[in-house]
């Protein structure tokens, strides 16, 4: 506005800025915010590898490479490169009343390759450190397999205080029931109500929200490779919220160099299934 008047009037600046009624230091104002063109590119670049990451885990990630920047800088620019997280539909269901279920829902995740064939996985977490510590993935899983891959995992890091899981046929089995007995706390939920198992809720939706839902499988050998990869860089690379922005490996690193003291009352020996 005040260049127009300086032009059509011929008037000085400071004339012009008194008929518009603008100060002079904001008329000569220039914007000094510093170059952020390598934050724009790696922020671009990023979302391509992890498309479901909103802006603060985004922000995480960068930090770590070093990027130095503020959460409200952060998202002006993540929206203005338009990498908003689309938010997937919903399929339609039918209208009808409420009613208690009957049975108990299955917990359990399932995909299916592109010939249709179903496999399932199983997922085991370790509740304090919310690492996946196993994602079996298979076209059936009886308890025999739950099993031997407990005893793998108590081989490689040590018997569990507790186990949670829900009620379906491959946990209560006779073949897990005996391995429990006077070993560990297996701890059931109540039927139907998911809610009691939220650690491995939580991550299997992860799991298919970053995971399942961005590839289609052809085999499942193929299947296992992509879900294994993804597992190995939940552990290593994700930062959790819940850690502080850690890792789940960095978290439990940081544990074992009581580097973290346990809070009192605190359980640090329960897996979920």
């Amino acid at each position: 506005m005040v260049i127009k008047v300086m032009e059509r009037r011929g008037l000085s600046q400071r004339r012009a800025c008194e008929l518009v009624g603008l100060d002079r230091s904001t008329m000569r104002y220039r914007c000094r915010r510093p170059e952020d063109t390598a934050l724009r590119e790696r922020l671009r670049e990023l979302p391509a590898e992890r498309r479901r990451f909103g802006y603060r885990r985004l922000g995480w990630m960068l930090a770590r490479e070093g990027h130095t920047v503020n959460h409200k800088k952060l998202y002006r620019i993540y929206r203005e490169e338009r990498l908003m997280v689309r938010r997937r539909r919903g399929r339609k269901r039918a209208l009808g009343t409420r009613a208690p279920m009957m049975l108990p829902d299955r917990i359990n995740v399932s995909d299916t390759l592109n010939d249709g064939r179903r496999f399932r996985i199983l997922c085991i977490v370790d509740d304090y450190s919310r690492e996946c510590l196993a994602t079996v993935v298979d076209t059936s899983l009886s308890g025999v397999r739950v099993v031997r891959e407990l005893e793998r995992l108590v081989e490689e890091r040590a018997l569990p205080e507790t186990v949670v899981s829900d009620n379906g046929t491959e946990l209560t089995s006779g073949a897990v029931l005996g391995w429990a007995t006077r070993r560990v706390a297996w701890h059931y939920i109540e039927p139907g109500k998911p809610v009691q198992n939220a650690f491995i809720e939580s991550f299997n939706g992860k799991l298919r929200d970053e995971c399942l839902n961005e590839y289609v499988f052809s085999t499942l050998a193929e299947a296992r490779t992509i879900i294994e990869a993804w597992r190995q860089d939940y552990n290593q690379l994700r930062p959790h919220s819940s850690l502080g922005a850690l890792t789940p490996n960095e978290f439990a690193a940081l544990k074992r160099e009581q580097t973290i003291p346990s809070t009192e009352g605190e359980i640090t020996g329960g897996l979920y299934l």
